[in-house]
């Protein structure tokens, strides 16, 4: 953000850039104008009294001179200062151009995988709804609105919604909206049938001959599935591994999605890596760049492999799933079985309880059973 003296020259000497950005003015502080990705200038005021922010949109530069819009600026500051009512220095701005402000400020926050993802819902769920909205006039009944209007894709609506109440918060932030006026709040996830399929056991033998038929001519994709299996870890965790980040016997991830943490790695799991060449950083390498395998080469390798063995329903994530349904038949607590899939949140493990409805039902029996004999 640059501070000169504002000029007529100046001003259309400016140029669009990839995201919006605002050119103080060095004679009136607290006056500027914003440039739009679309080329648009505006002036504005943002000034900060009794602790709390204030923007404003003056005007449109082209529709209004420098001269007329640095006068109107100075009363609203004036006018804040004299205690006016802050309702009337709410910002006139639009929500894309709050949410593109949010992507380049808030990205530090979120990893690249998940600032990739977030774009691609803001671009295709959040935008076409709000787009050209000012972002201080969306309300509760707004965000209900295209929540429900997203009823036919409850995952995307599911993913969508936190990316909008973030953008509705860092506006609060940046002084774009009252502070505490969250229009996301509130807004409940639709209910949908769990998707954690396991493999039965039967599954699992025709999958690992399968395995072992390729094994020869793709060793690499096919060490990874079994530590997919064998650790219970996401796939990213798994393909992005360093040979530094296994010691001890123990995997150390240095990024997983809740940050670091410790895997603890059975025999089985310790004699598939042992068995791997280490000619490289990773352990995966990419045959084609410096770096790991590239998840389309992974996925067409087990598209093929699940074909072979009819589980054309089974994804790569259903490993993990698979993982945690065994540590449960085999008595393992939640909480146990939580820190082994390194969820940061125990509700987040109880959704693999209902795996377990055969074993309940046994032990049902076998308590009646005990209490009659007695």
């Amino acid at each position: 953000m640059a501070t000169v003296r504002l000029s007529e020259r100046r001003i259309d000497a400016l140029k669009p850039r990839k995201s919006a950005y605002d050119v103080r003015d060095r004679e009136l502080k607290g006056f500027g104008v914003r440039v739009l990705t679309s080329g648009a200038r505006r002036y504005f005021i943002h000034s900060q009294h009794n602790g709390r922010r204030f923007w404003k949109i003056v005007g449109q530069a082209g529709d209004i001179g420098l001269d007329e819009a640095r006068s109107r600026a100075k009363n609203l500051l004036a006018a804040i200062r004299n205690g006016g009512d802050e309702t009337t220095a709410l910002p006139d701005i639009a929500f894309e151009t709050v949410a593109d402000e949010v992507f380049h400020r808030y990205a530090r926050n979120w990893k690249p995988s998940t600032l990739e993802v977030n774009r691609g819902y803001y671009k295709n769920q959040i935008l076409p709804w709000f787009e050209g909205r000012p972002i201080a006039d969306i309300a509760a009944s707004d965000v209900r609105q295209w929540f429900a209007s997203l009823h036919g894709t409850p995952v995307a609506a599911d993913r969508s919604a936190p990316v909008l109440s973030v953008i509705m918060s860092q506006a609060e932030v940046y002084g774009y909206r009252p502070e505490g006026t969250n229009p996301c709040a509130g807004i409940k996830r639709y209910r949908r049938q769990g998707r954690e399929r396991f493999l039965s056991a039967a599954e699992m033998r025709r999958l690992g001959e399968v395995l072992t038929r390729h094994e020869a001519d793709n060793p690499q994709a096919v060490a990874i599935v079994r530590l997919l299996l064998l650790t219970g870890c996401r796939k990213g965790e798994i393909v992005s591994l360093k040979w530094r980040d296994y010691r001890e016997g123990s995997l150390f991830l240095r990024d997983s999605k809740v940050g670091p943490r410790t895997v603890w790695l059975s025999s089985p799991a310790r004699a598939v890596l042992d068995g791997l060449p280490r000619t490289a950083t990773w352990i995966f390498p990419s045959p084609r760049t410096d770096g790991f395998v590239h998840a389309v080469t992974l996925g067409k390798f087990w598209r093929r492999v699940r074909a072979e063995a009819d589980l054309s329903d089974v994804r790569l994530h259903d490993c993990r799933h698979t993982y945690a349904s065994m540590a449960l038949a085999q008595g393992e607590t939640v909480l146990t079985i939580g820190r082994l899939l390194g969820h940061r949140n125990p509700t987040t493990t109880l959704k693999y309880t209902h795996l377990s409805d055969a074993m309940v039902r046994e032990a049902a029996d076998i308590v009646g059973a005990a209490l009659v004999e007695g």
